[in-house]
């Protein structure tokens, strides 16, 4: 307590009960109108602190704070006990009891919820009650674990509101409105990638089946030479020598040899088999490529950092002068390069589809919420998870996330081994000292650091950084050579 001038109260909650008992009760002498506000106004918030502190819980920092444990009929909502006589209630997941819940929420002056991200179920009601002005707490439920043995809907539901209003629970990362946008266009075209490699391998069985060995031959079943050997077989070509003059300039297989591969027994339930396989791989094709138009016209809505047209992007260090078979068929590294301010795929390992989902899982300004490049990467799951205990570190390894941004990472950084960059030399040197997984989940934490600093400063990717590790590496090297040639009894003499 703090008195300067007119008598003024500053509440402590540090401050033990047995100090706080005077103020309990009223002095001897003085009634309670004699009190000024700020002794009123502390006397009631002691008091609050004792109740708690009596019952075993804390103070509450959000009075005004609900709880909604998601499921895929019923939803259960706890707001504080004493809003609504009844604070517990059940409501469907039909639209109209999802706008009643609204109501009823903010008719008992809640004005922040928390609530599980529940795999799709939570989605609806989070757009509904975000665009009532009601702030969602989105959690991870391996954060907020009850008691064993006190599991049911209602006692979830008043978990997650008593530890929201406490202050015990920290929201999700989830990128803006326009951003989620892109980013389930983003994975439902993951996902027809995903359906169309199935019917490939549906192709390479039946031919199995029919012991044609075309798809042992040839990289690509589904390649120029893949598809024109299928159309000629489902017309009815039968042929070995008129299906390999088909053959592309580029397939390095002799046609006497892919003649040979194509000799087999034409079975009419395998041909069948093959026919659907291919229609259904063509469907797949072309709704990826209306799902590709969907993508450039979200985009193109989007804000720019950068007028490509003035400021165009650097040259590409990519390797392949066309997409590769996977990546989206428009100019998406432009209209990546306009978002971001940056080119990512400058960075080694970097790819347009990697970049591409990058941007749709964390977004341009990722970095607002992420204030340093530690903090990017242990959401990532990048990161030592260090645990320990006793004063010893009985574990190291990295939390087990779902994120696609990191597996995203993790196949860029898998990408360098073949990279003539210090990057590729210093991922191979891992590779050798740590092992593959070791080292990929280092080079991607790696990757991850160099993406946050782009971003943060608005930087383009400068491969001169590198030049004093790699010279430190060089020497490394040049005394490794000499000490072994030292000792098979030979010296290294350096040519001009």
């Amino acid at each position: 307590m703090q008195v300067t001038g007119e008598p003024r109260l500053i509440f402590n909650r540090d401050i033990p009960i047995r100090r706080l008992s005077h103020l309990l009760q009223p002095a001897a002498g003085r009634s309670a109108r004699h009190f000024t506000t700020n002794e009123r106004n502390y006397m009631s918030k002691a008091r609050k602190l004792a109740t708690a502190k009596t019952n075993g819980q804390l103070p509450p920092l959000h009075p005004h704070a609900g709880g909604i444990d998601i499921g895929a009929t019923h939803l259960q909502v706890a707001v504080p006990h004493d809003a609504d006589p009844k604070p517990v209630r059940t409501f469907t997941t039909f639209t109209d009891d999802l706008l009643k819940l609204r109501d009823w929420v903010k008719a008992c002056g809640v004005r922040t919820v928390a609530m599980e991200s529940t795999g799709v179920y939570w989605i609806p009601l989070f757009q509904i009650l975000e665009a009532a002005g009601i702030e969602v707490c989105l959690v991870n439920a391996r954060h907020c674990k009850n008691l064993p043995g006190r599991k049911t809907d209602v006692s979830d539901c008043q978990w997650l509101q008593y530890l929201h209003s406490v202050g015990l629970l920290r929201a999700s990362f989830r990128p803006p409105e326009h951003i989620c946008a892109v980013r389930s266009l983003l994975r439902h075209r993951a996902n027809l990638i995903r359906y169309a490699s199935t019917q490939v391998m549906l192709m390479q069985k039946a031919l199995t089946q029919m012991n044609v060995q075309i798809h042992n031959v040839i990289s690509d079943l589904v390649g120029v030479t893949g598809r024109l050997i299928l159309e000629a077989i489902l017309q009815g070509e039968r042929d070995g020598q008129k299906l390999a003059a088909l053959k592309d300039h580029r397939i390095k297989a002799s046609k006497d040899t892919i003649a040979r591969s194509l000799q087999g027994d034409w079975r009419a339930e395998h041909l069948f088999a093959l026919r659907q396989a291919v229609a259904t791989w063509r469907h797949y094709q072309n709704q990826m490529a209306e799902c590709d138009a969907e993508i450039e016209r979200v985009l193109a809505t989007l804000a720019s950092k950068v007028d490509p047209a003035q400021n165009p992007p650097p040259t590409s260090t990519l390797k392949h002068k066309k997409p590769a078979g996977n990546e989206p068929k428009f100019d998406a590294r432009t209209e990546l390069y306009r978002l971001c301010g940056v080119e990512l795929t400058q960075v080694p390992g970097l790819q347009v589809g990697t970049a591409l989902v990058l941007f749709g899982e964390v977004g341009p300004d990722f970095v607002r919420r992420f204030p340093t490049a530690k903090c990017f990467a242990s959401w990532l799951g990048l990161c030592p998870d260090n645990r320990i205990t006793g004063g010893r570190i009985i574990s190291v390894k990295t939390r087990d996330v779902k994120s696609r941004a990191a597996e995203a990472l993790r196949l860029a950084a898998n990408a360098l081994w073949q990279s003539q960059t210090y990057l590729g030399d210093c991922f191979r040197r891992w590779k050798a000292r740590l092992g593959t997984p070791k080292a990929i989940t280092a080079m991607a934490h790696k990757l991850a650091r160099i993406i946050w600093h782009l971003i943060k400063y608005q930087e383009p990717y400068d491969p001169a950084v590198w030049a004093r590790a790699e010279e430190k590496n060089r020497q490394k090297k040049i005394k490794r050579l000499g000490k072994n040639a030292a000792t098979l009894g030979f010296q290294l003499v350096s040519i001009p």
